[in-house]
Formats: structure tokens, sequence, C-alpha cells
């Protein structure tokens, strides 16, 4: 069964982010991908120099416009990431309310890029607009910590604090939620970041139960671009593939993350040379040369199954 995405995200000649991070693992693990390049740009705006146009809301809804006069606009899924303009927003939500209306079974995955670290780097106006009106309709959801910090109103400061806040986010909307990155201590140590999620499943009887699970995965010490939106797509992939188990599938996405960082940086410091931080051009993510790890990782970052409590 042939499965389409709408991606609406940012585009860059050069390197991997947003739809450039997204299409190629899509691709590989088999989707059908349209894009909607919400930004054209040089590269990402990391580097010193970057130049290039933006997407109106108005230019959205005339390429929307043109698939539907064409009755193509049938996608099993949709995955956003980062926008900084409150119109265009809006206007992704019209056409993701129309999506769904034509295929009700239609996913969502959104990835609420506001900020991190105690920092919002969007307008502040775009919080409302996430929370009222996205979230509500989104399938997958997956923040960072301040992310979901920002969308309940809610600090979190332990493990506890998460699984609450993650309830929160299923009520509003979303039945699957990845918190991407906590400040969370790890049992491992520092060197090990720790990520949480959490599934609703409607059993049979009609009664919910949901899958909470804990990831400590290893910290690489240097600033990657695009990893974000990459782990959105894949999240999407393998939760097409392991639909009810969210241990496997955010098993499969981190492990590829892995991969794909391990190889980049090793790439990266072997170019800068001994001693030398690598540059932006050089911490481009090694996409191309991961495709074998995209369509078959080898699972190096193991979830703990937290509880399957029964509501």
């Amino acid at each position: 069964m042939e499965c389409r995405v709408l991606s609406i995200q940012s585009h860059v000649v050069r390197g991997y982010v947003g739809n450039k991070s997204a299409t190629f693992p899509l691709q590989v693990l088999g989707f059908e991908v349209d894009s909607i390049n919400s930004v054209q740009f040089s590269n990402h705006t990391g580097y010193a120099h970057w130049k290039g146009q933006v997407l109106t809301a108005e230019e959205l809804n005339v390429l929307y416009e043109g698939i539907k006069l064409n009755k193509v606009n049938h996608y099993d899924y949709i995955l956003t990431g980062y926008s900084r303009d409150m119109s265009f927003l809006e206007m992704v939500v019209d056409i993701i309310q129309e999506l769904k209306k034509a295929n009700p079974s239609l996913v969502y995955v959104c990835d609420p890029v506001m900020g991190d670290h105690g920092a919002m780097y969007v307008p502040e106006y775009l919080l409302p607009v996430y929370r009222d009106k996205v979230v509500p309709l989104a399938d997958i959801l997956t923040p960072n910590q301040f992310e979901a910090e920002l969308l309940t109103g809610r600090k979190i400061n332990t493990e506890g604090d998460a699984i609450e806040v993650m309830d929160l986010l299923h009520t509003m909307g979303p039945e699957t939620v990845v918190l991407t990155s906590t400040d969370l201590p790890s049992k491992y140590g520092d060197q090990f970041l720790v990520a949480l999620g959490s599934q609703k499943i409607v059993k049979a009887d009609g009664t919910n139960t949901s899958q909470k699970i804990c990831m400590d995965i290893p910290k690489v010490d240097a600033v990657f671009v695009g990893t974000g939106d990459l782990f959105a797509a894949l999240l999407l992939a393998w939760t097409h593939h392991h639909p009810k188990d969210l241990k496997a599938a955010c098993e499969k996405a981190v492990s590829v993350m892995h991969h794909v960082i391990k190889r980049t940086i090793t790439y990266a410091n072997e170019i800068a040379g001994p001693g030398k931080r690598p540059s932006p051009a050089q911490l481009e993510l090694r996409m191309v040369q991961s495709k074998a790890d995209i369509e078959n990782p080898a699972i190096v970052v193991e979830a703990k199954v937290l509880q399957k409590s029964s509501h």
C-alpha cells in the first residue's frame, strides 16, 4: 500500500535541515514525499552567511490549491517543523484540517519548534497558535523539554513531572508524545541525555492503555543542525512500521540518529584536523553515506518501558 507524506518544512541548497533532512530517509524507507518548502535558503543559519527567500502564507495556499485542483490532495501523513510566521502557521492549520476531512485516518506528525534551554527562538505570539490550534490536530508530537513546558505551562524537574506533562499533552490531542531531550539526569552519568515517550493505545474492548518509555542517549560534543527534523521523519517512518509499539519505533529512530551523528562527527573531525573544532559545513549530516543504517539500523539504544497503565 503506497504511503504518501506531505512535508512542509524549510529547504536549503547546501546541507541538511528541514525537508532536506526528512525527505531522503523517508524515501529510503519506502514513502512517497511531497515537499512544500517554507523557505529556500542557501544553507542553514548557523553559517557565517546565508541568503534566500521565504514562502508567504498566500504562496503556500497557491501551491496547495494547485494540488487540490488536480485532485491529488490525498495524504496518509503530514509532517511539519520550524515556522516563524503566524499567518503561515495558521494556513498550515487550515490545510491540515481540510486534508483530515478528506482522509480521517491521516496522521499528522508535528515538531513544535519554538526554542530550547529556556529560550524561545520563534516569536512568542506563536505559542498560543501551537497550543490552541496546532497541537489539537497533531497525532504524533515531538517537543523537547522546554517546548513541552511551554505548551502545558508545567515545569519538568523529575521523571514523574515528565510523565504528567506527556499525559497533559495527550489530553490536548496527540496520541503519541516523545520528549526528544530533557535536562533530567541519566543513571549512566552526564554523558547521556534522557528522552521519554508515551503512546495512548485504545484496546479492542474500548478501554485506554498507555505505554511509557525512557531512553538514555549518548551525547556527542558538537552542534548538529537538522537532527530534530531527521528524528521527526524517522519517528513517522518507524511508528508506521510499528504502530502499536512505541518502544520499537523509538529504538529504531534513535539508533539511526546515533549512526548518522557518529558518522558525521568522525568525518568532521578527520576533515578539520587534530585539535580543531569542525565548521558548520563540515558538520552537515552524512545522510547519503548512512543509507544502509537508515534502512536497517543496528539497535544501539534500548528503551525501557516505564509503565503500561490502564485508564
